[in-house]
């Protein structure tokens, strides 16, 4: 007797949810924030390793603005937002902006 066993196909339907659009966040120089301190926001809130935070840094600071990352609107927004409140403890005017990809 010869048995042919047939895989279960599990399907999946499709949904109608939309990912959200992706928006640019951008860092801008300024004459007070301290470079360290540019390097360690990049690092804890936008997850950047050392060497790739340094170089956005310097890039901001040599051209004014700097491409940090894309991501989803409302976590572009988040991660500003805790950026913008970082610096203010501290003291410094460090802004971030994020613009439609």
């Amino acid at each position: 007797m010869n048995l042919h066993i047939i895989p279960e196909i599990e399907s999946i339907e499709e949904t109608d949810t939309e990912l959200e659009p992706l928006y640019r966040v951008i860092i801008h120089n300024d004459d007070v924030t301290l470079m360290d301190f540019v390097v360690e926001v990049l690092k804890q809130i936008f997850f950047l390793a050392n060497d790739r935070a340094a170089e956005i840094m310097l890039v901001a600071h040599i051209k004014g603005s700097a491409y940090v990352q894309s991501l989803p609107r409302m976590e572009a927004e988040k991660r500003i937002k805790k950026a913008h409140h970082a610096a203010g403890m501290e003291g410094y005017p460090l802004h971030f902006s994020a613009e439609p990809e």
